[in-house]
C-alpha cells in the first residue's frame, strides 16, 4: 500500500523592476535628485552663501548612500540550499571544530578569570612626601603598611 506524494517544486517569486525594496530605492533616488538640485543652486545661483549650498548638496548625496546600501542588501538572493541551517543547526562536519574552539575559549577565559581571584597577592604601597612638609612636621619616618587585594 504505497502511496506516492507529488510535490510541486518551490519557485521563487521574481521581483521585476527595482526589486523588493522599493522604498529604499525611491528614497535614494529622491536624496540624489535633491542633493544635485541644491548643489546646482550653489553653483549657478549667484548667491553670497553659495559654498553652503554646494556642501549641503554633497552631504545629501553622500547620505543617499545609506539608502542605496539598504536597497542593495535587501535584494540579495540567498539560495534555499544555504538556508537549511538558518535556525542555528550546525552541519556535521563543523561540529568537531566548533567544539574544540569552544573548549579552548572556555579554558582561556576561566584561566584569566581565576588569575584575578588569587587571595595571596600582597601589594605594598608607599607614600611619597614632599621633603619640606615632612621635615617641618616631624623628623619621624612614616611606617609602610601592606595592602592586601
Amino acid at each position: 500500500m504505497a502511496t506516492s506524494v507529488h510535490m510541486e517544486p518551490v519557485s521563487e517569486r521574481r521581483h521585476g523592476g527595482v526589486g523588493r525594496c522599493k522604498c529604499s530605492f525611491w528614497f535614494a533616488v529622491a536624496h540624489d535628485i535633491l542633493g544635485v538640485l541644491i548643489m546646482m543652486v550653489g553653483v549657478f545661483g549667484g548667491l553670497v552663501i553659495h559654498d553652503l549650498f554646494i556642501y549641503a548638496g554633497a552631504i545629501i548625496i553622500f547620505l543617499s548612500l545609506i539608502w542605496w546600501v539598504f536597497w542593495y542588501s535587501g535584494n540579495i538572493d540567498v539560495p534555499s540550499e544555504e538556508l537549511q541551517d538558518d535556525v542555528g543547526l550546525m552541519k556535521q562536519r563543523n561540529r568537531r571544530l566548533s567544539r574544540a574552539v569552544r573548549k579552548a575559549s572556555t579554558r582561556l577565559s576561566s584561566g584569566i578569570r581565576n588569575s584575578f581571584r588569587k587571595n595571596n597577592a600582597d601589594v605594598s604601597l608607599s607614600v611619597v612626601y614632599d621633603n619640606t612638609v615632612a621635615s617641618s612636621s616631624s623628623s619621624k619616618e612614616f611606617p609602610r603598611e601592606a595592602l592586601s587585594i
